[in-house]
């Protein structure tokens, strides 16, 4: 995995007439830039520029497929039109070097699948290479022929992809730092993405935190000609909107495409299972190709226990698999993942942690994250992949298969109080809601641990959001937000515009229709933002923060596909999620060492919020804030800290705000260090550019 850095300007990067000065005074700002995404790439770092184009790109690599020099990025294509910066894998590079060898000689100079999607790209184009890619990826690839940047990000969105305009320029970037890395950045922060973000406790595509700067959405190119470098668009380039001249944004794979088709009507339940572990164990065995160390994350849950087995299955030695496990028993779940890795014969390394080393991964998250985010799993996230990176440089995950497989128990337990409630007066709802807040969540969490009663992780904050359901309009998309958002009740941010909701699509906002049943929409209301937007940016960024690939068998857009062609009844059945699954797994693992209810990745931060982190938080939220509205926000931390009322979540989003603010303020961009090429960086001669 990488990180890619780039700046385009058509005024001429470093000032100077002459072109091989200006080259390097280029190669020297974007080095800085790639420099600040060395976590990502530890391996190697490189540069190239035309100073005549005002394009400069530049990379950081970590070497997984063809360590060699060969490998080397930014990468020119044979024909020297195209330049590549590229992070990510395509699992499927050696079936598409054959399709390439078939249609002329190619002298290859080695076997990274850089070079064989520069030369795919070259040869077929861009949109139909990604068309034909299996994998994940984020990328900036330069014609010198057309002169126009591409920047492209894999179909469901596991690499991020930054890009924006400062001072009559374009910046791209893998991760913000690297775009705050350029001379002279001062964008502002962005009410009204603020706003978004307390609502989601992420910052939704293509939204960023800053004016101005945006992110590639997922399976999307957007295109940019010299037109567009000087001037940003109104808003948010969206696929399909031209918006501004010189910038075009379109889908080259889109999930509501997918779902459109609609499930097969013909499927078996034998039919459904066997073609899911057909295609999930093809993406398994295509996704442990490495030129290096590999591993797994295990949980003992369904989804990571799924995938471990398939690995088992295909592995010609044992698997090596990692557990995080935690002192607190209400959250420890290093029991289960190792009962299912002896059960496998798994290599399993597990690491037992106590409050106090959770807590003391708080102060780096707003330099990991780089910009606000506020899932709090995301603290034992850091720490396994801290772990996990100490033995392999890649590592599988199960993230995806509660979006495809109606794994979350909003979509269980929502249609159950939809169903009953439906059949109350409203009135009577918003009573039974409004009682049930009025017990404290702790008291909640009390009643689950008596005897005879049904042992339940979190039920306060599960029965809380219940009262808030009870008292919308039971349509699916009020229940949704209601399980999902964390400020109903007034955002509290000062002068914002409401940018709507990051969930809906194209074929919602045009018609006002949401078809499907209330699971199939939820889900895909998750895959469309929750899950790139917040379940794979906190692994990307824990895993790239200590130089750890991560990879998702799920998400092969194939086993995507083949989950949507799936019918409900195979997914959920008898009121359980991921019946499709279990019998995958069944056929490995017997079901009394993986069945349990959903706990998730949790950790006890409503009581660290009463208690160690108190001060911490205190001091974050004492000062006003020229963004934030303090005084609602404080009404909720007095109410928290007295008990009666979970506010968890929405605290948590602001604190992390408060936080990655205070960083940001206090940062000093690398753009003020002198310039230097940095080791590594080189400007390969510039070829010929000419058509492919």
């Amino acid at each position: 995995m990488c990180g890619i850095a780039g700046i385009w300007t058509l005024g001429g990067i470093g000032g100077s007439d002459a072109a091989a000065t200006s080259d390097a005074a280029a190669i020297s700002q974007v080095t800085v830039m790639a420099d600040t995404l060395s976590h990502r790439g530890p391996d190697d770092t490189g540069a190239w520029a035309d100073s005549g184009a005002g394009i400069a790109l530049s990379h950081r690599r970590l070497s997984i497929i063809d360590p060699s020099p060969a490998g080397h990025q930014p990468m020119p294509s044979h024909c020297g039109r195209y330049i590549l910066s590229y992070n990510g894998e395509v699992y499927n590079h050696r079936a598409l070097r054959t399709e390439l060898e078939a249609a002329g000689a190619i002298d290859w100079r080695g076997h990274s699948d850089t070079e064989t999607l520069v030369c795919a790209i070259a040869r077929w184009g861009l949109r139909d290479t990604l068309r034909r890619a299996v994998g994940m990826f984020a990328l900036a690839l330069w014609d010198r022929l057309d002169r126009t940047l591409a920047l492209a990000r894999d179909r469901i969105g596991e690499k991020p992809l930054y890009y924006g305009w400062s001072h009559g320029r374009i910046l791209f970037g893998s991760e913000l730092k690297a775009l705050r890395a350029a001379p002279g950045f001062d964008a502002a922060v962005d009410r009204d993405v603020l706003a978004l973000y307390l609502r989601h406790n992420c910052v939704p595509a293509p939204w960023s935190i800053f004016a101005d700067i945006y992110k590639v959405e997922p399976g999307t190119i957007v295109t940019i000609d010299a037109r567009a470098v000087a001037t940003p668009p109104p808003s948010a380039p969206r696929p399909g909107e031209d918006l501004t001249t010189g910038i075009h944004c379109t889908r080259y794979w889109s999930l509501d495409a997918v779902i459109a088709n609609g499930p097969d009507p013909s499927m078996t339940a034998d039919g459904a299972v066997d073609g899911l572990h057909a295609r999930l164990r093809d993406a398994v065995s295509a996704q442990m190709v490495a030129d290096t160390s590999l591993g797994a994350f295990l949980s003992g849950g369904i989804d990571s226990s799924t995938i471990v087995a398939l690995m088992r299955d295909v592995a010609t030695a044992p698997v090596k698999t990692f557990t995080i496990g935690f002192a607190d028993t209400a959250f420890d779940e290093a029991p289960f993942a190792r009962a299912v890795a002896r059960h496998l014969g798994t290599d399993h390394s597990e690491l037992h942690v106590d409050a106090d080393a959770v807590r003391s991964v708080i102060p780096d998250l707003p330099s990991i994250y780089d910009e606000p985010f506020a899932d709090s799993s995301q603290l034992p996230t850091i720490l396994l992949s801290r772990l996990t990176r100490r033995a392999v440089t890649v590592a599988l995950s199960g993230d995806g298969g509660d979006e495809l497989f109606c794994g979350y128990n909003r979509y269980l337990v929502s249609r159950r109080i939809w169903d009953a409630a439906a059949l109350l007066p409203a009135s009577l709802r918003g009573g039974i809601g409004s009682a049930i807040e009025r017990v404290a969540p702790g008291k909640w969490d009390e009643l689950a641990t008596l005897r005879g009663m049904p042992n339940v992780a979190m039920l306060g904050d599960k029965m809380h959001k219940v009262a808030r359901m009870l008292r919308t309009s039971l349509s699916p998309r009020d229940i949704y937000r209601g399980s999902s958002e964390h400020w109903q009740d007034g955002i509290p941010v000062l002068g914002h515009r409401d940018l709507g909701h990051r969930d809906l699509g194209p074929v919602e906002m045009a018609t006002g229709v949401e078809p499907g049943s209330p699971e199939d929409q939820m889900m895909r209301w998750d895959m469309r933002s929750y899950l790139p937007d917040d379940i794979l940016t906190k692994v990307d960024r824990a895993g790239m923060a200590v130089g750890l690939e991560t990879r998702m068998p799920f998400l092969d857009h194939r086993v995507v596909e083949q989950a949507w062609r799936t019918p409900l009844a195979f997914k959920k059945r008898g009121g359980q999620g991921k019946w499709l699954l279990r019998q995958i797994l069944y056929r490995y693992v017997p079901p009394a060492l993986v069945e349990r209810p959903k706990a998730g990745f949790a950790i006890p931060l409503a009581a660290w919020l009463r208690g160690p982190l108190r001060g911490w938080a205190d001091a974050l939220l004492a000062p006003d804030d020229a963004l934030l509205d303090m005084p609602p926000i404080r009404v909720r931390w007095i109410q928290h800290q007295a008990g009666t009322h979970d506010w968890t979540a929405s605290l948590w989003g602001v604190l992390m705000y408060r936080a990655w603010a205070h960083d940001h303020a206090h940062d000093h961009p690398a753009a003020q260090a002198p310039a230097s090429a940095g080791a590594g960086a080189s400007a390969p001669a510039r070829p010929q550019a000419r058509a492919c």
